[in-house]
C-alpha cells in the first residue's frame, strides 16, 4: 500500500489547512492511523492518530487545534489544522501506526508571516 500526504503550503499565523492522505489500497481494514510531523534534522513524531471506528487522539502540542479524520470509502484521512503556529512548520507525513509502510515524501507545511 502507499500512502501520500498532499495540502501543505505556506499559511500565517493563525490561518488553517486541511491535509488529505490517499491510499493506494482501501484503508478499510487499517485499524490505525496516524499523522507524523518531522522537523529539518529531527524525529518524525506522531501528532494525532485515529482508529478504524473513528476515536482519535492527540499529542498535546496540537490538542484543540488539529483534528483527524477518516472517509473510509474514500480511502483517504484527513488532518485539519487551525489556530497555525510558526512551530507547526513541518513536513508532515501519514501512515499506519503498525508496521508502516513507505513514508513517502510528505507535504511541507510552513507557518509565517
Amino acid at each position: 500500500v502507499q500512502l501520500q500526504a498532499s495540502g501543505g503550503g505556506l499559511v500565517q499565523p493563525g490561518g488553517s489547512l486541511t491535509l488529505s492522505c490517499v491510499s493506494s489500497e482501501s484503508i478499510g481494514s487499517i485499524n490505525y492511523m496516524g499523522w507524523y510531523r518531522q522537523y529539518s534534522g529531527k524525529s518524525r513524531d506522531l501528532v494525532a492518530a485515529i482508529r478504524l471506528d473513528g476515536a482519535s487522539k492527540y499529542a498535546d502540542s496540537v490538542k484543540g487545534r488539529f483534528t483527524i479524520s477518516r472517509d473510509n470509502a474514500k480511502n483517504t484521512m484527513y488532518l485539519q489544522m487551525d489556530s497555525l503556529k510558526p512551530e507547526d512548520t513541518a513536513v508532515y507525513y501519514c501512515n499506519r501506526l503498525f508496521n508502516p509502510t513507505s513514508w513517502g515524501q510528505g507535504t511541507l507545511v510552513t507557518v509565517s508571516s
